[in-house]
């Protein structure tokens, strides 16, 4: 089955959002600890990260949001930061703390492979990254490689990235790693597509969206992906 990574802001609704996405159908739900310059980030995030740094969402809220997550949900969490925020806590504090929070892995999303390579994290290719950075990257990922699926920030697109079908070809030589595909992934249609080639989707933008309709409305977009994706599995398997 290929997996289902959901992204949501830490906040104060949190934890009920991710027990709704688990109950959708996520394997995984991706927690964003709030930065007031994020790079990686379209408007949507951007809007939820100003959201919840004004609910007072700093480093030690976020760490509680984690654990609070952690109570109900049994998935793997992994907290998606900057390196900024780790540089002012404290790297190997950070890490200490976030999975001291029931945390699996860690995202850093401006920290290129080979920095800090003994904080384990999960590693971030995209199709500009040279055969020299996705090899390093392989090698140094935990547990599995995201895949960003196209050149520029987060956020719904009308199609799935051209680039995508590349990049898992690129990847699918140099490790064994299970690739995740994310960015600009927000439609049923679109979740299917990149689970045709890669073996979990990340939905991010389209997911902070819609959250804010609350955990009903998170619980059947989440359910409406997992059916496509099964379905796009079931189909696309050897008979």
């Amino acid at each position: 089955m290929k997996a289902l990574a959901i992204y949501l802001m830490c906040g104060r609704q949190t934890p009920e959002l991710a027990a709704a996405a688990v109950e959708g159908g996520a394997d995984l739900v991706e927690l964003g600890f709030p930065f007031s310059d994020p790079l990686a980030d379209g408007p949507v995030i951007r809007r939820a990260a100003e959201r919840a740094l004004a609910e007072g969402m700093r480093t030690a809220a976020c760490l509680e949001c984690l654990a609070e997550v952690r109570e109900r949900v049994e998935v793997p969490l992994v907290p998606m930061t900057y390196a900024s925020l780790l540089e002012a806590y404290g790297y190997d504090r950070f890490a200490a703390d976030a999975a001291a929070a029931g945390a699996t892995s860690l995202i850093v999303a401006d920290l290129p492979a080979g920095e800090r390579p003994d904080l384990r994290r999960i590693q971030l290719v995209a199709p500009t990254s040279t055969d020299e950075r996705l090899l390093l990257a392989a090698e140094q990922t935990d547990g599995w490689l995201y895949l960003v699926t196209l050149t520029g920030t987060t956020g719904a697109r009308d199609r799935l990235s051209p680039a995508l079908a590349g990049l898992v070809a690129r990847a699918r030589v140099v490790t064994d790693s299970p690739l995740y595909a994310g960015f600009g992934i927000a439609t049923p249609e679109q979740a299917a597509s990149a689970a045709q080639l890669a073996d979990g989707v990340v939905v991010g933008s389209r997911a902070v969206e819609v959250a804010e309709g609350g955990p009903g409305a998170l619980r059947e977009y989440v359910r409406s992906l997992r059916t496509a994706i099964d379905a796009e599995t079931r189909v696309a398997a050897p008979r």
